[in-house]
């Protein structure tokens, strides 16, 4: 509980992390970008200075390690040796295979150490996403798969003299069972919107509109009454809309016209988050935020 490991990764998960005992997984993992990142320092007074050390090289090539990582998938029985073995088949020893393997050996000792009701999201982009995706099918399998998530950053990479450029990460969501967590999270409606679709404000200044009460299904005899003098296959029971309407929750604009229901702006939580992240700015920060809001409503 609240402890920071330092150093490989795949050590500590095979070592120091227990079976079924993690709620959370985010992944940030080298992207295969084949790139060389350095880290600045600054002066005592912080001004930035030229020194640089190289914090991590995002380069990965076939060595005998890679080849001892690959054999040691194959002899653990993981459910993921389907997937990396054709991998390997198509690939041969290329460097993306290289990259592959090292992923494979730590997305399966996440899967071990996540708890049934756990998530993961791994952050990737489309280097290797597509291949990602098959290796989580193959540990997590592909049930388990519940999102692929867009993240538009604020800074795209520029190559648009021979490429569309390329604005966009993935975060591939997946569940360790089949009964998982999760808080939907909403954001304030756009006031375009608001001004739009809840044109209506009531004496106590409340905002609403008006909605829809017949069921598009037509085919429900139960449902198929008449209510203040219309008759119709509507959404709710019988019950359920007289409570409504002696609540003041439904309005018929006059006799013979459909009966709607009101839907007051405040009862609504707001725009769900959806699988399209386009607000966020080009930092891991406030996605680790979006996952810590997500545990503490657990």
């Amino acid at each position: 509980m609240n402890k920071l490991y330092f150093g490989d990764n795949l050590w500590h998960l095979t070592e120091s992390i227990d079976d079924e005992s993690v709620d959370l997984v985010y992944l940030d993992p080298p992207f295969n970008s084949q790139a060389q990142y350095n880290v600045f320092f600054k002066t005592p007074e912080g001004v930035a200075s030229e020194a640089q050390a190289e914090a991590f090289r995002d380069t990965w090539t076939w060595t005998n390690d890679a080849e001892l990582g690959f054999d040691e998938i194959i002899r653990s029985g993981s459910s993921a040796v389907p997937v990396i073995d054709a991998l390997r088949r198509y690939l041969k020893e290329a460097d993306l295979m290289a990259y592959l393997v090292m992923m494979t050996s730590r997305l399966s000792h996440l899967h071990r150490v996540l708890k049934p009701s756990g998530t993961i999201y791994l952050h990737c982009d489309t280097t290797a996403s597509h291949y990602l995706k098959l290796l989580l099918d193959g540990i997590f399998g592909p049930g388990r798969f519940r999102n692929e998530i867009s993240w538009k950053r604020s800074q795209p990479k520029s190559h648009a003299t021979r490429n569309f450029s390329n604005c966009r990460d993935v975060l591939l969501r997946y569940t360790k069972g089949d009964d998982w967590t999760f808080n939907p999270l909403h954001v304030a409606h756009d006031p375009t919107y608001v001004e739009k679709f809840y044109r209506h404000v009531d004496l106590n200044g409340r905002r609403y509109r008006l909605g829809d009460l017949t069921n598009p299904n037509k085919d429900r005899p139960n449902l198929t009454y008449d209510f203040l003098g219309v008759r119709r296959v509507w959404r709710w029971t019988r019950d359920r809309m007289e409570q409504a309407y002696a609540e003041g929750l439904i309005v018929q604009s006059r006799p013979g016209a459909i009966p709607q229901a009101i839907r007051y702006l405040d009862d609504m939580a707001g725009t769900p988050v959806t699988d399209d992240w386009n607000d966020i700015e080009h930092c891991t920060v406030p996605i680790l935020n979006f996952l810590d809001i997500r545990l503490k409503n657990r």
